[in-house]
């Protein structure tokens, strides 16, 4: 009875020590995780951007160490780590939590911890409002679905796209990288101020008509009113012409005030809103 007991006993600790040297063994040989290009995500497969095409985009974005930058779909890091570089705060959102924890081990390797931080999120549901720089390298699909929130960020905001457009909303400016083999184009958008609506200037009624940061519209009232030509929002900068002379201001909330150039007589000008 007491032999069998004792046989019982050292069988166990004999299989779990078995059990313990095997664990030991897979943790000791267990490779660290290493991205693989096509592999699956949440929302589309992660491809690295070229690191060239990286910089080419904090370029267009203008980035500085004013800056907030926010990558949606942040991968392995590499744009917040750049932007960080660089001085920004940058902020990666990302699905993949092995993800998550490669970009915050290759942040600490370039000693920009303190400035590039990384979490585990869905991007649909983050609040990135506060960004005065957003990254992406997301399907044109996914770009739409989050234009509405895109849209009402503070006007001013930079947003730069790898290689995917926003459909009908154009870009302010696409750049090619020629040194590079795919993956190769960069595009900016600035978002518009809304101005959409009628506006009082001395010189009469401003009815405004936006599409994203394109302006139509007259100037003027009743018979007298004048179309508009070239009208454009960059942020909250707005410029148009119309009966030759050419109008460039500011909006701040319900006021515009800028400049006015009418051959060569320069002079102020002011609107105020009266409805959307």
């Amino acid at each position: 009875m007491n032999l069998s007991h004792t046989f019982r006993r050292s069988l166990l600790t004999l299989v779990l020590s078995v059990v313990a040297v095997s664990a030991l063994a897979q943790t000791q040989t267990a490779k660290p995780f290493e991205p693989q290009s096509g592999q699956p995500g949440k929302d589309v497969v992660w491809v690295p951007t070229p690191q060239t095409l990286v910089d080419k985009m904090l370029d267009m974005a203008n980035v500085t160490p004013q800056d907030y930058v926010i990558d949606l779909g942040s991968g392995d890091g590499r744009t917040v780590i750049t932007a960080a570089t660089r001085g920004a705060r940058a902020h990666g959102i990302e699905y993949n939590p092995d993800m998550v924890a490669l970009s915050q081990r290759n942040a600490a390797a370039r000693s920009v911890s303190d400035k590039a931080t990384f979490v585990k999120a869905d991007l649909f549901e983050s609040d990135f409002s506060k960004a005065t720089v957003i990254t992406m390298f997301l399907l044109p699909s996914i770009n739409v679905q989050l234009r509405p929130k895109i849209l009402d960020m503070r006007p001013g905001t930079r947003i730069v796209s790898n290689a995917f457009d926003m459909e009908d909303w154009q870009a302010d400016e696409t750049a090619e990288i020629p040194e590079c083999s795919q993956w190769c184009r960069a595009l900016l958008w600035i978002v518009p101020a809304k101005v959409e609506g009628s506006w009082r200037l001395p010189q009469g009624d401003l009815t405004l008509t936006q599409r994203f940061q394109m302006l139509s519209g007259t100037l003027g009232s009743g018979s007298g009113a004048t179309q508009i030509v070239n009208g454009r929002l960059r942020g909250d900068q707005i410029t148009f012409d119309v009966g030759g002379a050419h109008y460039t201001g500011r909006v701040t909330g319900d006021t515009i005030e800028g400049t006015l150039a009418s051959g060569a007589t320069t002079s102020n000008w002011q609107a105020s809103r009266t409805r959307r």
